[in-house]
């Protein structure tokens, strides 16, 4: 019989209570509990597990509510843990037994559950046929490995454009999903793949939700496991888009209702002694880091470090978490430190592993999302050398917030940026999912010649898109006339300020993808004319063709690095003339003046 999940119990851990670990090269964090019953949850891998970051937290939350020690981590190569020579299949169920070791040796429970979502519950399957398991809630599991990739080389096809933008291109090598690369090895191990091919009951108890559930539930059952079984409405809430992710309310509750079923409370929550959470590669240490009021992130240090190196700070995009979008900021992060170059990636708040908005609203373009940069730049005070900003599109924004704000920043490299300054009368969900239809679309369709064959037939009704065009464009002339009698930003327009950021000495680096929306703001702000932007910025603005909005191949992450480093090189140079121009000056009479900038 299920028993009742009442939130309030008396066992609940809090949800600040999670704490980061690391072990045997993997990151993750454990949610205490009282009871003698732990949950493994076994993430999706790659672009679903990024969209599905912050729902799988609450999931994590509610299940140690309820009285189970709770354990979420990174798979090797993923997130925040190391990096394998080689991604595999084997390493991955490798690393859920040495999490289901961990799990057990530092909470001391005496059961295990797993949970595995999409492909990780394919990996929880394998790994229950090799160690003892008394729970296993499967959430979409891929009946074939074969079927798995198909729907993901269609996904990579839709993942990561935009109307105007390119679209990410084929992998010739692999297959890359929202950034996330798969190699060959991998390709070929998931291809392998059979969820039916198991030879053993994997759990006394199976929860099975899918869209499917026959096939594999009869198989299951013929091994001798009890099997409960049915669908998963909430599945594309989760790993649809990590923008509009939500936690499938209904789902949650009957995963945190089986896996904690019948469990034992053995008394109150014991406080776990954890070693300080702390993860070294070739080159590059790192160690996780809260500060206030409820924000995480991840400082990367390199081994050796010149004390006036300048630290880069990574703004969250969107609302993908602090590893990054196809996990390239941690990747950047960690080559950074094997040049001597520090950095901090975070979360802003209602982002990743940061706590929530007081407002309750998406994080994207928030009015005060500067702030939370201003709050990791407090975590960072002993910071002796320059401070510069990364952020895309709406992390662009935040970062050129806090540019102009706060003086402690000496440069930023901002990458497609949508905006400079965000007009509250704008909808931001609105605005991205109308980002997807907008006058480039329509323009680009009506090259291809079977949407002139569907116009010719009166499939199309132009009346109705340029009904739509034109109130979007009347209600942007609106928004543009109120803003001329009350401006959003409080420090003149955006040429005024980025005039008044390089009297300062700040550096800017602004990067378009060829086609990005955002150049619509660029030339409407910082000049249309050629070279005028260019003249403004003191820099030329890169315009990179054939890339998507996300820059997802290896190819154009690279040179997003050598963006990077160009910027650094000048933030440096420039504070090394403002320093040599204060240095004390003796005079033929032996007094000393103070030298300047002009």
């Amino acid at each position: 019989m299920t028993r009742e999940v009442r939130p309030e119990h008396e066992t609940h851990a809090a949800p600040d209570a999670a704490m980061p670990v690391t072990f045997d090269d993997l990151f993750g964090w454990v949610h205490p509990a009282a009871g003698r019953r732990g949950v493994l949850l076994c993430g999706a891998c790659g672009f679903e597990q990024m969209a599905a970051h912050r729902p799988w937290r609450a999931l994590a939350d509610r299940l140690a509510a309820a009285g189970c020690p709770t354990l979420r981590f990174d798979y090797p190569g993923e997130g925040n843990s190391g990096d394998p020579a080689e991604v595999r299949v084997s390493a991955n169920v490798a690393a859920i037994r040495r999490a289901m070791r961990f799990l057990r040796e530092t909470t001391g429970v005496t059961e295990i559950a797993l949970v595995g979502l999409r492909l990780g519950a394919n990996l929880a399957l394998l790994a229950a046929q090799e160690e003892s398991v008394d729970r296993l809630v499967l959430l979409a599991p891929a009946a074939t490995g074969r079927a798995y990739l198909r729907e993901m080389r269609l996904r990579a096809r839709t993942v990561g454009g935009v109307a105007e933008g390119a679209v990410p291109k084929a992998d010739p090598d692999g297959l890359s999903v929202g950034g996330f690369r798969i190699d060959a090895a991998f390709l070929t191990d998931v291809g392998a793949l059979d969820a039916g091919a198991i030879t053993r009951a994997p759990a006394p108890r199976t929860l099975l939700l899918a869209p499917e559930t026959r096939t594999l539930a009869g198989r299951l059952t013929a091994l001798g496991s009890a099997v409960e079984t049915g669908p998963l409405p909430g599945l594309p809430l989760l790993i649809g888009d990590p923008i509009f992710a939500e936690v499938p309310e209904a789902d949650f509750n009957r995963i945190t209702a089986f896996a904690t079923d019948g469990v034992t409370i053995a008394g109150p929550a014991i406080p776990l002694d954890l070693s300080p959470a702390h993860l070294v590669g070739p080159g590059w240490s790192e160690a996780p880091a809260r500060f206030q009021p409820d924000l995480f992130g991840i400082s990367c240090t390199p081994r050796r470090q010149d004390p006036g190196a300048p630290t880069v700070v990574f703004v969250s995009t969107g609302m993908t978490v602090h590893s990054g979008w196809g996990r390239q900021t941690t990747t950047l992060a960690r080559r950074l430190a094997v040049d001597g170059i520090p950095s901090f990636r975070f979360d802003l708040a209602g982002i990743g592993d940061s706590g929530g908005r007081s407002d309750g609203r998406r994080p994207p373009y928030a009015p005060d999302g500067f702030a939370d940069v201003g709050r990791a730049l407090d975590h960072l005070a002993e910071v002796r050398g320059p401070i510069v900003l990364m952020g895309n599109c709406s992390g662009a924004h935040a970062a050129f917030q806090a540019l102009c704000r706060d003086a402690r920043v000496d440069g930023a490299l901002l990458i497609n940026p949508y905006c400079f300054d965000w007009d509250p009368d704008q909808d931001v969900d609105a605005v991205i999912r109308q980002t997807f239809g907008s006058t480039g679309t329509y323009a680009a369709l009506l090259k291809r010649g079977a949407t002139w064959r569907r116009l010719l037939r009166g499939e199309i009704h132009v009346r109705a898109i340029g009904a739509t065009l034109a109130k979007r464009g009347l209600d942007a002339a609106v928004r543009r006339l109120r803003r001329l009698v009350n401006p959003i930003s409080p420090g003149g327009s955006v040429a005024r300020r980025v005039a008044r950021l390089r009297r300062r000495g700040a550096e800017i680096r602004v990067v378009y993808s060829a086609g990005d929306p955002g150049l619509a703001a660029l030339h409407r702000y910082l000049g249309c004319a050629p070279g005028r932007a260019d003249r403004r910025l003191g820099a030329p603005v890169a315009i990179v063709p054939e890339v998507d909005h996300n820059f997802s191949s290896a190819t154009a992450q690279a040179l997003l690095g050598h963006h990077l480093r160009d910027l650094l090189t000048a933030v440096q140079e420039a504070r090394a003339t403002r320093t040599e121009a204060h240095k004390p000056v003796e005079t033929d009479s032996r007094a000393t003046v103070l030298a300047s900038l002009a």
